[in-house]
């Protein structure tokens, strides 16, 4: 699934790969990638409108800097791992023993509103869940799973333009029903796409 010189990559001292273990939906408003930090593998999932199917695409609206930019967002697959590929991408494995990783894909169209001036932030709502439960967020590795594109590379993005973003999911090995859960904002509702575990 992920891509052999990302594992050997992100095994490297020097990587930033942890699994943080605070709870979703922090107190602050800092966008960094520790407010989505891990939740406890008991949380569940909140409540939600009817689920969509891969490739469904539903629209929103998201804060870009000081503009607003409307999206068509679709999530259309989870590439899962295995628990080899895990020990390659957590600092420590012991941690993470019985989980996989999970990448979800989702392709967000810009429809309307001003070319973002910076990277793009409508990815960082995303959420894969398992059997219920939300995942342990994996940071820094999407970017090198196959298909998915870097973030960093997207300054200047404008409506018309359409790009894969991706998050990195720990859920655990076996898990029968997948999730990834997508909003507008950090305390938005979820859009929820479904996906039968292969």
């Amino acid at each position: 699934m992920l891509r052999k010189n990302t594992a050997l990559r992100f095994a490297a001292p020097v990587a930033v790969l942890a699994l943080a273990l605070t709870a979703c939906g922090g107190g602050d408003d800092d966008k960094s990638d520790d407010k989505k930090a891990d939740a406890p593998k008991s949380q569940t999932k909140p409540k939600e409108a009817p689920a969509l199917a891969a490739g469904d695409s539903t629209t929103g609206k998201v804060k870009e800097g000081d503009a607003t930019v409307t999206y068509d967002v679709a999530a259309q697959k989870i590439d899962v791992g295995t628990e080899a590929e895990t020990k390659k991408l957590v600092q420590d494995p012991s941690k993470a023993k019985g989980m996989v990783p999970a990448v979800a894909h989702l392709k967000f169209t810009h429809k309307g509103g001003a070319p973002l001036k910076d990277t793009p932030d409508v990815s960082d709502t995303t959420e894969i869940y398992a059997d219920g439960a939300r995942g342990g967020l994996l940071i820094g590795a999407a970017e090198d799973a196959a298909g998915c594109e870097e973030k960093l590379d997207l300054e200047g993005w404008k409506s018309g333009e359409s790009h894969v973003l991706c998050e990195t999911y720990l859920i655990p090995a076996g898990s029968k029903s997948l999730e990834v859960h997508w909003a507008e904002k950090e305390d938005g509702k979820p859009v929820i796409w479904k996906f039968a575990a292969k």
